[in-house]
Order: C-alpha cells, then structure tokens, then sequence
C-alpha cells in the first residue's frame, strides 16, 4: 500500500511565499507522475501542478509563473513552491501519486491535504 504525506501549509499574507512537500511511501515500482490539487471551500477540486518522474510538468493557468512544482524522485517526493500568493489560492492543497505497484499494476492516490491559507 502506498502513503502520501504532506507539509508545508499554513497561513501567509498576500504577496507572500509558502513550500509544500509531499513524500510517498510503500511498494512502488516506479512514478508515472506526482502533483498537486487544490480545494477551496465550496469549490470543486482541481489540478494545481503536476510533474512526471522524467521532469515534464503542467500547470493551472492561475498559477502560471507563480508556483514551481519540482521532484526528487530518488526520495519520492514532490514540491511545490509558491510564490506571489493571493486570496484566491487558499485552499486545502492535496498530493497526488499515479504510480505502477506489484505486477506493473497502475494505481492513483490521495494525502489527506494539507490547509494553505492567504491574508488579503
């Protein structure tokens, strides 16, 4: 079975910078990607940033130039660095893993979301 911890959030005022982290632990055979999602309250889940274990990344237009999502794959980890933040950022931010287990089998999975609050 396969675990996503995430750290780093907490409260910042706009214009400020906040680092998340999100290791994976358990049987994983390899990566397929890792990324993040993000809900605000009485908001629908969405992708924030998303990276392959081979560097390719995507990213929500609204954070376009103001988050950096980056990865070591040795540690199984992801980051997300964000910058410039606004309002409109504050969210619960959640770690996804889509990864291959035991007998290549392909699975996806959730951290339990970590809150990033921003002051206007």
């Amino acid at each position: 079975q396969v675990q996503l911890v995430e750290s780093g959030g907490g409260l910042v005022q706009t214009g400020g910078s906040l680092s998340l982290s999100c290791a994976a632990s358990g049987t994983i055979i390899s990566i397929v990607h890792m990324g993040w999602y993000r809900q605000g309250t009485g908001k629908q889940r969405e992708l924030v940033a998303r990276i392959t274990s081979g560097g390719s990344t995507n990213y929500a237009d609204s954070v376009k130039g103001r988050f950096t999502i980056s990865r070591d794959n040795a540690k199984n980890t992801v980051y997300l660095q964000m910058n410039s933040l606004k309002p409109e950022d504050t969210a619960v931010y959640y770690c996804n893993a889509e990864i291959y287990g035991l007998g290549l089998k392909r699975s996806n999975h959730w951290g339990q979301g970590t809150q990033v609050t921003v002051s206007s």
